[in-house]
């Protein structure tokens, strides 16, 4: 076959009849591959992630004239739907926008391989070539995953709920322990928390402690901590020095806002108040400060008597029903929309085992991802970052395979 060639020190360019281009140096021949309108889809899944994308940048470019239009500025309500898509917007209209950069980049290095006659000209354009293309795959990730539909209550504050379960004081030690756990990983992210209700015992456990956590992303961090988590070690209490396995059950429920619900407080609500019980002093025991709300529609009731101040108590309680009429309704949602399907994560039902705390081994394990630590200690003061991060890279994967 007739081919025209150029040779330099560092190598040999050829170009056959055909316009195919070959680089060749130390006696290996590498083809250079002209760049098609196909390979674009071949690395994106197809064109129609790209289609959608176009159409988010253009949704986007709408919002902002929007946000920019003075007449909005009266209507609070569309201004902050407004900004709320347009923060959701953004980060995937600029990840779209610095690919369309690469791939002009790319098509540049293609035209400079193709018509530099200079073999060392072409092996730098090469080595640029392999580095944008690199650069490009990851983008391509980065943009599935951006992507994957947001859960709406992912930036929500959180209200969870820990309960001891099979194992009587141990499991109550256990909830404390939890509990704590909970709070040091909060206090690591600069959250604040806030108690909202306790059942403790004797032996400073829990029963049933009721707390919310307020931080940005608080619930898509936490959200897949909700189900049962056990532990297995020798008890403070045991003399004989078996190992018991014990319980806690943890809810993880967004924080529902005003706007999330519609309750009317006149014709839904019961709203009592009676003297507190349990541990007290002062003024706890002596006023009606504790509130019991019961929402008649669904028959949930919610009591509050932590604070001395019964519309403190009110409050807390009103947010505890809030979070849990919220529950219901996502719960009743999600039914509908996958009865059969099984998230690999988990949906946060309590009947799941989701994680096992071994002290003799020292061992963490979630049985979900079936990933373990070894760092029993640090996991237990807060270090909840690595199970954070597996168990949202293995959701983000089961959605990317639905897609």
């Amino acid at each position: 076959m007739s081919q025209c060639c150029t040779q330099s020190p560092s190598g040999t360019v050829c170009i056959d009849r055909h316009g195919e281009s070959r680089y060749r140096k130390n006696n290996i021949t590498r083809q250079i591959v002209p760049f098609t309108a196909n390979s674009k889809d071949a690395l994106a899944n197809g064109a129609k992630m790209f289609e959608k994308l176009k159409d988010i940048e253009v949704k986007h470019t709408e919002v902002e004239k929007a946000l920019g239009d003075p007449t909005q500025i009266s209507n609070q309500q569309r201004l902050m739907e407004l900004s709320k898509t347009h923060a959701e917007l953004t980060p995937i209209v600029s990840s779209y926008q610095a690919y369309q950069k690469l791939e002009s980049a790319l098509e540049e290095a293609r035209l400079l391989i193709a018509s530099e006659t200079d073999a060392d000209m072409i092996e730098l354009a090469q080595e640029e070539l392999d580095n944008l293309t690199t650069e490009k795959e990851h983008l391509i990730e980065e943009l599935k995953l951006l992507l994957i539909p947001k859960d709406p209550n992912d930036e929500k504050n959180v209200i969870i709920e820990i309960r001891a379960g099979t194992g009587g004081e141990e499991a109550s030690l256990f909830a404390a322990e939890v509990f704590r756990m909970y709070t040091r990983y909060a206090e690591r992210q600069n959250w604040k928390v806030e108690l909202l209700s306790g059942n403790a015992t004797g032996l400073k456990g829990f029963k049933e402690v009721i707390f919310s956590i307020v931080g940005k992303g608080a619930y898509s961090h936490l959200k897949y901590e909700g189900g049962i988590h056990r532990v297995q070690r020798i008890p403070t209490t045991e003399t004989s020095g078996r190992i018991h396995t014990s319980a806690a059950t943890v809810a993880v429920l967004p924080e529902a806002e005003a706007l999330d619900l519609d309750i009317d407080e006149a014709t839904e609500l019961r709203i009592d108040t009676y003297r507190s019980s349990g541990p007290g002093g002062q003024s706890v025991n002596t006023t009606d400060s504790a509130i019991r709300i019961t929402h008649l529609p669904t028959g949930l009731v919610v009591t509050c008597q932590d604070e001395k101040s019964q519309h403190k108590n009110r409050s807390k309680a009103m947010k505890i029903l809030r979070a849990r009429l919220q529950e219901q309704k996502q719960a009743e949602l999600n039914t509908e929309r996958a009865e059969t399907r099984r998230s690999m994560v988990g949906s946060g039902d309590r009947s799941e085992k989701i994680r096992t705390y071994n002290f003799p081994q020292s061992r963490v394990t979630d049985h979900r991802i079936q990933f373990s630590s070894y760092q029993l200690d640090a996991v237990l003061d807060g270090d909840l970052e690595a199970f954070i991060q597996q168990l949202t890279t293995a959701d983000q994967a089961e959605k990317l395979k639905e897609d």
